[in-house]
């Protein structure tokens, strides 16, 4: 969101105006002397550092429990993959069943063909073959039993002559059609055979991939458990550490304004003591608060921005850019006709301010200066964030202003905001230090 008026990064003075009066200022804390401040800071640094490292290993589980759910996903999507080749090859099982059946029916229709040609030729050819001679001759009357049979044995002599023995043509060809039939039927069966098999063998690996998936899953459930429990751990000594941090820090505040209302008692003293003795004058004491003139450019520039809307790819030295086209989220939202920053656009522009002109790429915003531990980090120090916990997944970038804050041009849809350092979520554990 926008700071309501102005942020004060340069020399700031502040004016004691309280005065007590005598005896007023109570005894001192426990804090006595600039040594046991300077052990204070120390002991608070090296708290810092443990909360660097807790915050680290809080990443790491995180980043597994993500890629514990990934992995499950991929299980699953193995286990779908295997149940439609067990369909497919189920339905080709079945058609091959059909035709093989089909097969089986064509074939004994083709033998019910040649048994009934047999049965005829035999019938009205057995007196003429047994007597040697050709069918059609007289010797095929013989045996007639009747007058009838006699006539229906010289018409069917008449059409086997006419048709030039077309009956046992037939004959021929329902034994061919016969033997490709009852080859159709078994290389038929045999593909169904076939099929029934790799049908068989898809559902037992489906039946695999799916127990495989499930274990996954239930391992992965109490994997997520103990990470849950481990983040809350983790979490918990974050917040203590922090706790300890603050209150070392309200300490030396406490004994900051203890020594101040000391002075201005003492100053009130002497002005009562030079007025007593007929004496004039005036006195007050004035504490000033100064930072490098580099970082507070960096830091002005850096906070004059908040407010301004995100444009991926928008921003240079000079200030806000059209944004880009990236093919995605960013199009989505309209980046590439939007004038604004994204996050190392914010920071070519803040830098620029202290004649530092860092590259339009986060990753090699990293490399542009030293190397800090998290836990050592001052205004002006840029942050990292990385989707693998090195410099190669570097993704975001942000600037320290102080105070646990951080000002970022965070993503498509957001206006440049100050927001509080995420401690997580892969922040890398060294900051980049250019001033």
């Amino acid at each position: 969101m926008r700071l309501a008026g102005a942020v004060v990064v340069a020399a700031v003075g502040l004016q004691l105006a309280v005065v007590p009066s005598a005896g007023a200022v109570p005894p001192p804390p426990p804090h006595p002397s600039n040594s046991a401040v300077r052990q204070a800071q120390a002991r608070a640094a090296a708290k810092a550092g443990q909360v660097g490292r807790i915050t680290s290993r809080l990443s790491s589980a995180q980043a597994a429990l993500r890629n514990l759910q990934d992995d499950v996903e991929l299980k699953q999507e193995n286990a779908n993959k295997a149940l439609v080749d067990l369909q497919t090859a189920q339905s080709a099982a079945a058609r091959a069943q059909a035709d093989a059946n089909a097969a089986q029916i064509s074939a004994k229709a083709s033998e019910a063909a040649i048994d009934q040609l047999r049965k005829k030729v035999d019938e009205f050819a057995a007196g003429s073959f047994a007597q040697g001679s050709a069918l059609g001759s007289v010797a095929a009357y013989f045996g007639s039993k009747s007058p009838r049979d006699l006539l229906e044995r010289q018409v069917l002599l008449n059409e086997i002559s006419t048709s030039e023995l077309d009956v046992l043509n037939q004959m021929r060809e329902a034994r061919v059609q016969k033997a490709n039939a009852d080859s159709l039927a078994r290389a038929a069966l045999l593909v169904a055979k076939q099929k029934q098999a790799a049908a068989q063998a898809a559902k037992q690996a489906a039946d695999a991939a799916i127990a495989r998936a499930q274990a996954a899953a239930e391992a992965e459930a109490a994997q997520a458990h103990q990470l849950q429990a481990n983040q809350a751990s983790l979490q918990a000594q974050l917040t203590a550490a922090q706790a300890t941090v603050s209150g070392l820090k309200s300490q030396q505040q406490q004994y900051q304004k203890w020594l101040s209302a000391k002075q201005a008692e003492e100053a009130a003293a002497a002005a009562r003591a030079a007025r007593a003795s007929g004496s004039h004058g005036s006195r007050h004491h004035t504490i000033s608060v100064a930072s490098s003139g580099s970082v507070a450019v960096v830091l002005r520039r850096a906070l004059s921005a908040v407010g301004i809307i995100y444009a991926w790819g928008g921003g240079n030295a000079s200030g806000p850019t059209r944004g880009i086209h990236d093919g995605g989220v960013a199009d989505e939202f309209g980046d590439f006709d939007k004038i604004g920053f994204d996050c190392s656009g914010l920071m070519v522009y803040a830098f620029a301010g202290a004649g530092v002109y860092l590259p339009h790429y986060s990753g090699y915003q990293y490399q542009a200066g030293r190397h800090v531990p998290i836990s050592q980090i001052r205004p002006g120090d840029m942050l990292f964030y990385s989707s693998n916990g090195s410099s190669s997944g570097i993704h975001h970038v942000t600037l320290y202003i102080g105070n646990g804050e951080m000002v970022e041009a965070y993503e498509s849809g957001m206006p440049v905001r100050v927001t509080s350092v995420r401690y997580y979520n892969g922040l890398m554990p060294y900051a980049t230090r250019v001033l």
